[in-house]
């Protein structure tokens, strides 16, 4: 007899979050967070196959096994079934990049797909959500990758409980330079670290949409970073060799890592400049979201 096999594969982008604020509950539906951040063009492609052949659920990553704790999460909550997971980023995993939020969300877009479970998209996102939620590898890049461009999170948690808005922007360059990973968990679970977030990001948060444009969401950024003391000596150092050759830089939550922009005049000395400390990457907001390729 021919062995039965479906497959699916979808797309989740890359979520850079500036600044956010906690919003804690025991239903991880409606918790998460409120912020804002930025949707970007590349992300991580996963391809859902079932095969009658398969004992249990594989999840690779760029050809190698790993937990996938995230991604099995998802799978736990929709199917009993064994699967083949299998994701390609080309992001930097790890690094404040919202990867998490991406493997998990096109992970139940293509286990839909695949195993036809008739889901609406609402039910998709809150999937990967409440994955994220639950491993603490996350609060809002669900949300956020599930809309595109420049996110405003109102409201914490699912698509049912939360809101968001946006600042129009598109095609804008963005340049990024990931130069360690950070323990999301760890930082999520400090007590005092979650009181300084919370703090700023309501200030920043207040600022914002006083004056909603994607300049004074960089500035709220960087003070947000500098404020709660989760920029690092070498991060900072790399903001404001940015802020000399001319662009806005902050760090990206919860990573390691700098995004700048920048006018095309200055492009070549920022990048000159971020080369000193590594290898930038460019990436663009253009409005990308989560969906089946």
């Amino acid at each position: 007899m021919q062995e039965r096999k479906w497959s699916a594969s979808a797309f989740a982008p890359a979520h850079i979050t500036g600044f956010f604020c906690i919003h804690d509950h025991e239903d991880p539906r409606k918790k998460g967070s409120t912020g804002c951040g930025i949707v970007l063009d590349g992300g991580v492609v996963t391809t859902v196959t079932y095969s009658e052949e398969l004992e249990d659920t594989p999840i690779i990553l760029n050809g190698e096994h790993v937990g996938g704790h995230t991604t099995r999460t998802v799978v736990n909550m929709l199917t009993n079934s064994p699967l083949l997971v299998e994701s390609v980023a080309n992001i930097p995993i790890g690094y404040g990049f919202g990867a998490s939020g991406a493997g998990a969300l096109s992970t139940a877009y293509a286990l839909n797909d695949a195993l036809s479970l008739n889901l609406t998209s609402a039910k998709i996102i809150e999937t990967a959500h409440v994955a994220e939620v639950v491993n603490r590898s996350g609060l809002g890049d669900v949300i956020a990758q599930s809309y595109g461009g420049v996110v405003i999170r109102t409201a914490p948690g699912a698509p049912k409980y939360g809101s968001v808005d946006w600042i129009p922007v598109a095609g804008k360059e963005v340049i990024c330079l990931a130069l360690g990973e950070l323990d999301t968990s760890s930082v999520l679970s400090d007590p005092d670290f979650v009181w300084r977030i919370t703090s700023m990001g309501r200030g920043a948060m207040k600022k914002l949409m006083a004056s909603p444009t994607f300049e004074t969401f960089m500035q709220c950024s960087r003070d947000f970073a500098f404020g709660t003391g989760l920029a690092s000596n070498a991060i900072i150092d790399v903001i404001e060799a940015v802020e000399s050759a001319g662009g806005m830089a902050s760090q990206a939550m919860l990573g390691e890592s700098v995004f700048a922009t920048v006018c095309p005049e200055r492009r070549d000395a920022v990048i000159e400049t971020l080369s000193e400390f590594g290898q930038p990457l460019a990436y663009y907001i253009n409005n990308c979201r989560a969906g089946l390729l």
